[in-house]
């Protein structure tokens, strides 16, 4: 990204208008800035994002997908850009990239995208699969639980899972305080009361991990008090040792399920069956919706991911 002046330049004619001869203002784009002056900073710090530039980084990337992508079927909406932007630090071609891939396993996995909404996924929430705790971590991350232990494969495939996973992460991504990836960012997984295999089988595929992934991980047993040396208990539900009450799911899922026009009109409309300017987007390995279902999955008791 350019380092441009952001300076105002008057031309003469212009200067010598009076006030009430000057052109009107442009018209407001219709976004704006939520974040409290704290996170202003540390987005310019960590995301080099600047207020004064925002709208022309914006605006930049619009062109870019206007230019290279012109029958991209995609929001081009200043909020909905600005998410790719932050998770790439405002590097304009990084987040043109990522919308593409964003839009291509959007495409290359219908079974998980097509009819995402929350009203689909009723069973998956009710299992308490998954939930979002009240209450952020100290550097204002939020904490998505996952209980492996609640899914019965003869309920339903793996696939609604992952579903149920993706749904929530969009769901919290609609608050500018959290886009800072994905664009979101998984800034640290606490894994209690896996079974000896799972640290076997993680100690096994650690080594292939980017050491900063192969870092966030932490797995705590049955070993609460490691659990909150990371998360404070005042922030932990009764089942993890901490006082924050009994984990109700019922909060969250409400939360999902009042967003539902939201999704119906971001994942429910129907487009085209295949963009041949996108390169073909993959499922994560092993998450295919043709795999198993595998009850070992199940013995991994709770996760808890602590993410922007």
């Amino acid at each position: 990204m350019s380092e441009e002046s952001d300076s105002l330049r008057t031309s003469p004619s212009a200067a010598s208008l009076s006030e009430s001869e000057l052109p009107p203002p442009p018209a407001p784009t219709g976004y704006v800035c939520s974040l409290t002056e704290d996170l202003v900073a540390k987005a310019r710090e960590e995301l080099q994002e600047k207020p004064e530039w925002r709208l022309r980084d914006v605006q930049a990337l619009r062109d870019m997908v206007h230019k290279e992508y012109p029958n991209l079927s995609t929001s081009l909406e200043d909020a909905f850009l600005l998410r790719f932007l932050r998770a790439r630090k405002f590097d304009y071609d990084r987040a043109l990239q990522l919308l593409i891939n964003y839009h291509s396993c959007r495409r290359s996995w219908p079974e998980v995208f097509n009819n995402l909404r929350p009203s689909a996924l009723k069973e998956v929430l009710a299992s308490g699969f998954l939930t979002v705790l009240p209450h952020t971590d100290p550097r204002g991350c939020h904490i998505l639980c996952l209980r492996p232990d609640r899914w019965i494969p003869s309920n339903y495939p793996i696939t609604e899972n992952i579903r149920a996973i993706y749904l929530t992460l969009e769901k919290l991504i609609q608050s500018e305080e959290t886009q800072d990836g994905f664009p979101i960012r998984i800034k640290a997984v606490h894994v209690v009361n896996e079974p000896r295999i799972f640290k076997g089988i993680f100690a096994i595929i650690k080594p292939f991990l980017k050491e900063k992934i192969a870092n966030r991980f932490f797995l705590h047993g049955s070993d609460l008090n490691s659990l909150h040396s990371n998360l404070p208990r005042n922030i932990l539900p009764r089942e993890y040792g901490g006082t924050a009450g009994v984990l109700d799911i019922t909060a969250w899922n409400a939360a999902l399920l009042a967003s539902e026009e939201d999704f119906v009109r971001e994942f429910c409309q129907p487009g085209p069956p295949c963009d041949s300017i996108l390169g073909q987007a993959l499922p994560p390995e092993g998450l295919s919706s043709e795999a198993p279902c595998d009850d070992s999955m199940r013995a991994v008791k709770s996760q808890l991911y602590s993410c922007y």
